[in-house]
């Protein structure tokens, strides 16, 4: 699979998220089952546009289209350094068109565990003996 002119490591990368969305970067994370861990963050730096949904499936990227990159030019005055545009399964009927704009571009390919979220119980674990507990004299 291949992004912006670069090669994306091999992997499964079926199920995608958007870990990070904020005025510095978009950072989106790449696996087979995001519920455990992913394998590849994709981070977009200083992004300056950003369509895309927060979670979606098996993306293929291509070169934005001229009407695109004329929208951009149109909106943010001048052509961005890296643009990207990708249709993705969101979830509904059709594919969903998406394009980002950012500054550069990061691969980060790597096993990254997922935390679980702030406040969240453990949940409770097998216990040792298959019955109810002993009597204790």
């Amino acid at each position: 699979m291949e992004i912006a002119g670069r090669e994306l490591p091999e992997g499964s990368w079926w199920d995608w998220e958007v870990i990070v969305r904020d005025g510095g970067q978009l950072r989106l994370a790449a696996g087979y089952d995001l519920t455990y861990h992913h394998g590849l963050e994709l981070v977009f730096v200083a992004p300056y546009f950003v369509s895309c949904p927060t979670g979606f499936q098996d993306p293929v990227f291509r070169e934005p289209t001229a009407e695109e990159t004329a929208r951009l030019v149109r909106m943010l005055g001048e052509r961005p350094p890296l643009v990207v545009a990708f249709e993705a399964d969101a979830g509904g009927r059709d594919p969903v068109s998406c394009l980002v704009a950012a500054e550069r571009l990061d691969i980060l390919p790597g096993l990254v565990p997922r935390q679980p979220p702030a406040g969240a119980e453990a949940a409770p674990g097998a216990r040792d003996w298959p019955g109810p507990p002993l009597p204790t004299d």
